[in-house]
């Protein structure tokens, strides 16, 4: 059988001419592609010298690696190179808000103060403050408590009641503290924790049902003989162990309360 061949014409030469340049086309966008990625990769790593000059002191200054009369645009606390990386690390903010935060207890205690004085009842009390917050201390051998005994003296009472209302109305969490003098039998109570339990839980219902103060703002606790107000008191000193503390807590972060000895100091 005889085979035709069929003549290539206009149209198939074409194509063919078409088909070997189209590899052209994928090589342009290539080449396009490596312009733009050069002229990308030029712009990153062209460099302001004015900016960059004023960032490396910045940051210099900033660590405290070296001096400079230079006007030092950075913002934030400098922070010594011994405490760089550090967890924790204290600023002048929280410095700021420790002396706030005294200040606030501080009106708290000259308020309390204030209402005892005018019942004649501020001797009966002694304030201190620390990282906790502010510690209202009733303190006597036999002026709120007697021996093995957890009622509250009439005395207990007039206190209660000036110190009350003053709590009242700070926004604090409030801790009653039970102690007992660890002398002797305790007597009806099982042990001095159960002694000094009852004596905290008596201030804390007093406070709550007559004075106004939030149930869910207060709270009471034992401890026992545990917690002494000297190691080296005489048989004497020892009975004002039979005492409960009211603390207002601090709501401070821990890093804040961490500065309150600090600003103590410095405000004595």
């Amino acid at each position: 059988m005889r085979v035709r061949r069929r003549k290539k014409g206009h149209h198939d030469s074409e194509n063919e001419e078409g088909s070997r340049d189209r590899w052209t086309t994928s090589y342009m966008d290539m080449v396009t592609v490596l312009m733009c990625l050069f002229i990308v990769l030029y712009a990153m790593s062209s460099i302001d010298k004015g900016k960059f000059e004023q960032l490396r002191l910045a940051l210099s200054t900033g660590f405290g690696v070296s001096k400079t009369h230079d006007i030092d645009t950075a913002t934030g606390v400098v922070v010594p190179p011994k405490d760089v990386g550090k967890k924790g690390t204290q600023t002048n903010s929280d410095y700021n808000a420790a002396v706030n935060e005294i200040n606030n207890l501080t009106a708290i205690e000259k308020a309390i103060s204030t209402s005892l004085t005018a019942k004649g009842l501020e001797q009966n009390v002694v304030y201190s403050i620390d990282s906790g917050g502010l510690t209202v201390r009733l303190l006597g051998s036999a002026t709120f408590f007697t021996g093995n005994s957890a009622t509250l003296q009439p005395t207990t009472q007039r206190t209660l009641s000036a110190i009350g209302p003053v709590l009242a109305r700070a926004p604090n969490q409030i801790s009653v503290e039970g102690h007992a003098d660890g002398h002797g039998n305790p007597a009806p109570f099982a042990s001095d924790w159960d002694l000094a339990a009852a004596r905290s839980t008596a201030v804390l219902s007093y406070l709550v049902d007559k004075t106004g103060i939030p149930g869910a703002r207060i709270y009471s606790s034992s401890y026992g003989a545990a917690r002494p107000l000297s190691p080296g008191m005489s048989a004497a000193e020892y009975k004002l162990n039979r005492r409960v503390d009211i603390v207002v807590l601090s709501s401070a972060p821990e890093v804040v309360r961490d500065l309150f000895a600090k600003v103590l100091a410095a405000q004595h």
